[in-house]
Formats: structure tokens, C-alpha cells, sequence
């Protein structure tokens, strides 16, 4: 029996990787297309069982991939799986009649897609079904990794690749790392999990032990780490102000500047990319070929398309930078001077993202904070402040907020972590 092929077009590196990766271990072959023209000539000259793609395609439109499988007789029956990070219900009335089995959703809910691609390819597609949570960010070049409820191997094995893809948006050569562990009990039978994610971690570019901690309460963790030669430089801290204190006094050295504290942790770990005045030994550092990646005008449109955006801070001029920034992308940017009129807006509407400060009248952002958590209100965000004292920013973080700027800001700045926020795909 002729082995099933499934055709992915996508423009993510991180998913056709992982993707790739994932169905050759279950016996299905997988090509690759970089865009929807690259998609168009590997269907025509091969077609697949099935094809997984995704709404957003630059050189050819995602309807227009559909409209010339649907005119090729050989491709025509071929089901079709669409994945979108956004996507207008009456631009998805149009695609109907392509033979569209399934719309996801990014972030694709990974159970649910190896389902049906199983049913579609009449084969089945085992995976690790454990409860798990998994976050990658980056502020500066510090990568902060947060595993909750349990291990799943599935979502550690695409974190190698998330972990890759952040470190090439950033142009990170050395990373600092610190893995958060929360809301799990592990026991020695959690062992080979743990190994695998730990082990994982260790093999990203350019990661050192010395420059990895461990954020957990889990004495199962600390006794499993003590206990491995392989891991013995890895420390295990039971705080974040510590773990903080730890990388910042890791940056402090690999800087020779001494710095206070408070900016260290506000500027070099919270703060991605700043340009800042003493910091030109560092932006020299890399040549051309290590810089960060550009962020393109078709990346950056495609960001933008149906993207709801608000923009909660009462300064005029940070909210017309946001407005001016994002409208190169077409996205839609809604403000609000203080916290309580953001509250009142979204009882009745979700935003894609969410910019907020921290400093407003009435209702701060920290007051913001805890009431969409009390309403549990899930939407990313993004604080943009002037405050840099350590007890605000490791207050946000405890708040749950994974990106913190600190102002002024740049376009390109704010673009590249909208970029990381919106592309998460666990």
C-alpha cells in the first residue's frame, strides 16, 4: 500500500518544520511549499492525499491556490485543511465550495488537527494526550519558557522549533534561559518527561548550562536535576525575584558595566532590542549575517490582516505611534485614555492584542490585570511603561503579562513583539 502524502503550504518556518517532522514519524510523506505560487507548482506536479494550508499566502492568494487545484481534475477531490491566524466569517463563506474539510484556528489545537488528518488520510496519528501548557518569549535576549498542568511530549517537540525561531527573530547568539515549571505535581514517573524537556532546552543554539535556571517549588525537580551529571550546572530556584537576580547579575557581568539592578532588569531583560545610550559595544557586536531577521513588508502585512488591536494608555503620543505603527499594516487599532473605559469596551468584544499601561487614572493597568483575570478575559498583552522599578515589572509578571516595553518606543520594535506574540503556536 503507496505511502499517504499530505502537501503543506505555509510561510512559518517553525510549523512546516515541526509539521514535517511530526507526520514523517508517523509513516506519512510530507512535502513542503514556502508560498501559495511554490504551493500551486508542487500540487500540479504531484498531487497530494491531502493538503494543509495556510489563509495568509503571499506571490499567489490562498483563493487563488484553491480556484487552480479546483481547476486541475487530479487535485480537485483532494481535501483541504485551512489554517488561519484570523479570518473574516464572510471571506470564509467564499472558500466553502473548495472542498475545505476543516478550519483551524491558530493557535491550532493540535489534537483536533492530527483527528481529522487522520480521518481525511485513513491512518492514525498517535500522540501524548497529557494536559499541558506551554509559553515561549523573549525580552532581550533572555528566553522565558512557562510549562503548566503537566509534560506533554507533543508540545515539547515543537517547542525545539519555537525556541529556534525566536532566537533567529532576535538574532540571540547566547541566550539566557529561564524555565518557569507551575501549576504541576511531578513524581519520578514524570522522569523521562522532564528529561526530554530539559534535554531540549540544553540542545537550542548556543544555550549553556550556566546560563539556564529553573523556576519551580517541585522538590521532585531540584532532587531529579541534583541527581544528573548531564544537568548539573542547571540551578533550580524556588523565587523569581532570585531567578531575576540571577540573570541579571549573569548580564551585569557579561557586560563588565556595573549597572543598578533595576535597570538592568528593566532595560536588558524586559526590554527587547533598545537602542540606549552606552549600549553600542553591544549592538556592534554582531556582523550582517547574525543580525536579527528583517521584518518584511509581506510578513508584516500579513500580520496585519482582520488584526484587532487596543491600545489602552491616557499619553496622546503613544497613542498615535501605535496607530501610525500599525497602520502600515493594515490593522485596526482602537484607544482608550484610561482603564475603566478599556473594562467597559471589552464585556462585549475580544481583542486580538492589547497594549496597556501601567500608570492611567481611575483604573491602572495592574487594576486592568485583575479584573480581566477575575472575568477570565485571556487576551495577549503587551505592557508598554516608563516605570522600570523591579517591584512593577516582577509584579506584572506575577500578574501574568509576558511582554513587558519599556517607553519610548520604536516601530519596529513594537512591530517584532507583536510579531512573536501573534505567532505562538502552542
Amino acid at each position: 500500500m503507496p505511502r499517504k502524502s499530505v502537501l503543506l503550504i505555509d510561510e512559518s518556518d517553525l510549523f512546516r518544520d515541526y509539521l514535517k517532522s511530526r507526520l514523517t514519524q508517523a509513516g506519512i510523506g510530507v512535502e513542503t511549499a514556502i508560498n501559495g505560487l511554490d504551493g500551486i507548482a508542487k500540487m500540479r506536479n504531484e498531487p497530494p492525499d491531502a493538503v494543509v494550508m495556510d489563509y495568509h499566502l503571499s506571490r499567489k492568494s490562498c483563493v487563488e491556490v484553491l480556484e487552480e487545484k479546483s481547476r486541475n481534475p487530479n487535485t480537485a477531490p483532494v481535501s483541504v485543511i485551512l489554517t488561519a491566524q484570523k479570518i473574516d466569517k464572510n471571506r470564509l463563506l467564499e472558500l466553502v465550495r473548495f472542498n475545505i474539510r476543516k478550519v483551524f484556528m491558530k493557535p491550532i489545537k493540535m489534537d483536533a488537527f492530527y483527528q481529522i488528518l487522520g480521518d481525511i488520510l485513513g491512518v492514525r496519528i498517535d500522540m501524548d494526550a497529557t494536559p499541558c501548557i506551554v509559553e515561549a518569549h523573549v525580552n532581550d535576549n533572555i528566553l522565558f519558557i512557562e510549562v503548566a498542568r503537566g509534560i506533554n511530549r507533543e508540545k515539547i517537540d515543537l517547542l525545539r522549533f519555537k525556541i529556534r525561531e525566536l532566537l533567529d527573530l532576535y538574532g540571540i547568539q547566547k541566550p539566557r534561559i529561564m524555565i518557569m515549571l507551575s501549576d504541576m505535581e511531578l513524581s519520578f514517573v514524570d522522569g523521562p518527561n522532564l528529561e526530554f524537556l530539559l534535554n531540549t532546552i540544553i540542545a537550542s543554539p548556543g544555550a549553556k548550562h550556566r546560563n539556564i535556571k529553573i523556576l519551580t517549588r517541585s522538590a521532585f525537580v531540584k532532587e531529579f536535576v541534583s541527581g544528573r551529571p548531564e544537568f548539573s550546572e542547571l540551578e533550580v530556584v524556588s523565587s523569581l525575584e532570585y531567578a531575576l537576580d540571577g540573570l541579571v547579575a549573569d548580564a551585569a557581568l557579561a557586560a563588565d558595566a556595573p549597572e543598578d539592578k533595576a535597570a538592568i532588569i528593566s532595560d536588558r531583560i524586559l526590554t527587547p532590542q533598545r537602542e540606549q545610550a552606552g549600549a553600542e559595544a553591544v549592538t556592534m557586536r554582531f556582523d550582517v549575517e547574525k543580525r536579527p531577521a528583517e521584518l518584511t513588508e509581506d510578513a508584516a502585512r500579513r500580520l496585519g490582516a482582520d488584526l484587532e488591536i487596543a491600545v489602552v494608555d491616557d499619553d496622546f503620543v503613544i497613542q498615535e505611534l501605535l496607530k501610525t505603527t500599525f497602520s502600515t499594516i493594515n490593522a485596526r487599532v482602537t484607544t482608550f485614555r484610561d482603564g475603566r473605559d478599556f473594562l467597559d469596551a471589552v464585556s462585549g468584544r475580544v481583542f486580538d492584542l492589547v497594549f496597556l499601561d501601567l500608570r492611567m487614572p481611575e483604573v491602572d493597568g495592574f487594576g486592568v490585570l485583575k479584573e480581566l483575570h477575575a472575568q477570565d478575559l485571556d487576551m495577549p498583552i503587551i505592557v508598554l511603561s516608563a516605570v522600570t522599578q523591579r517591584e512593577a515589572v516582577v509584579r506584572a509578571f506575577q500578574a501574568g503579562v509576558k511582554s513587558y516595553l519599556i517607553k519610548p518606543l520604536k516601530p519596529e520594535q513594537i512591530l517584532r513583539k507583536t510579531l512573536e506574540i501573534l505567532k505562538a503556536n502552542f
